[in-house]
């Protein structure tokens, strides 16, 4: 059986505040909160809940946690606002480049290559 919370597909042989770690915005410790809101098992398995602990722990989810599309919606948006005011941790989003001080010498080699982007193919002579 597929047990689906907010979109995401959590193994059914693992512990409930585990498996809640694979929805995006939820990590150990907001899983063991909502663990400890739910009630006294503390050490359930997900193919043990009852319906009615699944419908618990979408409404306690979804009332206190920006998860998921809503998280990364405003993810964006902040990322949008800081290149639109053109602070250096916009310019650095812009620019595909480590925006918290880290080396770019060595390292960063990744993010490097996205920057160039060849564009010889579109134009035509």
């Amino acid at each position: 059986m597929s047990y689906n919370i907010l979109g995401t597909n959590l193994n059914s042989n693992k512990q409930v505040k585990i498996a809640s770690t694979r929805i995006f915005g939820i990590g150990p410790k907001k899983a063991i909160q909502v663990c400890d809101q739910l009630g006294p098992s503390d050490n359930i398995k997900v193919n043990k809940l009852t319906k009615y602990q699944f419908d618990q722990i979408i409404e306690i989810i979804s009332k206190n946690y920006l998860v998921d599309s809503e998280l990364e919606r405003v993810i964006q948006r902040d990322i949008k606002r800081l290149i639109s005011i053109g602070c250096y941790r916009g310019f650095r989003h812009n620019a595909g480049l480590p925006l918290r001080g880290q080396r770019t010498h060595t390292n960063a080699k990744t993010s490097s290559k996205l920057r160039y982007i060849s564009f010889s193919s579109n134009i035509s002579s």
